[in-house]
């Protein structure tokens, strides 16, 4: 009986691990559009934020055996992203200057003027964001892009809540300086 229930459903063989690698796939597919947005500030262009987040998913398939340990896929989904992100950004290859894109164009709307002038505050912010350090730049676009607590990117970034929250002051000061001058 034991064998014959197995062999009707073989989902069933799968246990846990089949159930988790279907959580992990469709966390991810809810999750791309956020991490497109964060490695698109991050990276500075649209074309790389899109192979980052190409490359977490191959990244995230590869490691899907170990998927039963994980216990928050979503903070796991973003600290391979992150991982994948950084890996692409010291590839000496893409370490070219770019000129930062904006992926959004209005199709109703806003005026012209009112286009250039928001055109013209993304591309400020962008700039700003290069000044800071990766590690200001990452805990700044987890809180303020993912809207993520900083318990939560504490245990994402495995460094200390103290540290986490340091490191977002330093980068909004860092930022208002940097857009205050302009």
């Amino acid at each position: 009986m034991w064998r014959s229930d197995r062999a009707s459903s073989p989902g069933r063989w799968l246990g846990h691990a089949h159930v988790r690698t279907d959580a992990m796939v469709c966390a991810f597919n809810e999750l791309r559009p956020e991490l497109i947005a964060a490695f698109h500030f991050s990276l500075g262009n649209f074309e790389d934020a899109q192979d980052a987040v190409q490359e977490t998913f191959l990244k995230c398939w590869r490691s899907r055996t170990s998927i039963e340990r994980v216990r928050n896929l979503r903070a796991w989904i973003f600290r391979v992203g992150w991982n994948s992100a950084k890996d692409l950004q010291r590839n000496a290859f893409r370490r070219r200057a770019r000129p930062l894109t904006i992926a959004r164009t209005p199709t109703t709307g806003p005026s012209p003027l009112a286009h250039a002038e928001e055109t013209e505050l993304q591309n400020r912010l962008r700039q700003a964001l290069l000044t800071l350090r990766s590690d200001e730049k990452e805990v700044f676009l987890l809180r303020q892009n993912q809207s993520l607590t900083y318990d939560q990117i504490s245990k994402l970034r495995d460094a200390p809540i103290g540290t986490v929250k340091s490191q977002m002051r330093s980068a909004i000061a860092k930022l208002r300086r940097v857009l205050g001058e302009q």
